[in-house]
């Protein structure tokens, strides 16, 4: 385990309540607050997502004193999901595996875009969690990429930076049509695959 895995394993579990009953409320609260930020940003109503979990106020707070609290859990709580995601996929087939992970990245990208700004806008620099963060889905992201080259499968001559920068940038791109994103996504990896000399 990298170190900033471990770190994003330690703010996650540093979190969550000992108690059977307030860990659900806990894990109710994230999964609420998850679907509020995705649907109406980083601004989105605290009564809302106490409402949406199905309990009051008072229990969002003590489990999330501010709005900053519940925005570094939730990012943290996806990061964590998609390094899983990352070690389970490496079952698959090398190119499957990259190519499902990466498509989850995109859902990942264009859902927590305003939890990151929000996060880097409440400090003058991103906090150890923060960094943490982003270094552990890089890793998740080199596991499968470099997987995928040793099989020559992928290019060679890409980096996770690279391939993460091109998902990033896909999952930004304003689209009406919700199957616009996965073609372009499908165009991009296509463009990724090694294909010798052809």
């Amino acid at each position: 385990m990298s170190d900033a895995t471990a770190t994003v394993q330690a703010a996650s579990l540093a979190q969550r309540p000992k108690r059977a009953d307030a860990r659900r409320n806990f894990d109710k609260l994230l999964a609420a607050a998850a679907a509020a930020f995705a649907d109406d940003g980083a601004e989105a109503s605290l009564e809302d997502i106490a409402r949406r979990a199905g309990v009051g106020i008072g229990t969002l707070y003590r489990n999330f004193p501010t709005r900053e609290a519940l925005l570094e859990a939730v990012y943290v709580d996806e990061v964590q999901e998609m390094s899983r995601s990352a070690v389970d996929l490496a079952e698959l087939e090398p190119w499957e595996a990259l190519t499902t992970w990466l498509r989850r990245f995109v859902r990942f990208a264009a859902t927590k875009r305003a939890l990151h700004q929000a996060m880097l806008a409440t400090s003058d620099q991103p906090s150890e969690v923060f960094t943490a963060c982003r270094t552990a889905i890089s890793e998740a992201g080199e596991l499968l990429l470099g997987r995928a080259q040793e099989a020559g499968v992928v290019r060679a001559d890409t980096t996770f930076s690279d391939v993460g920068r091109m998902v990033s940038g896909i999952a930004a791109v304003p689209a009406a049509d919700p199957g616009q994103v996965d073609r372009i996504l499908d165009v991009a990896l296509d463009g990724l695959r090694y294909r010798g000399d052809a």
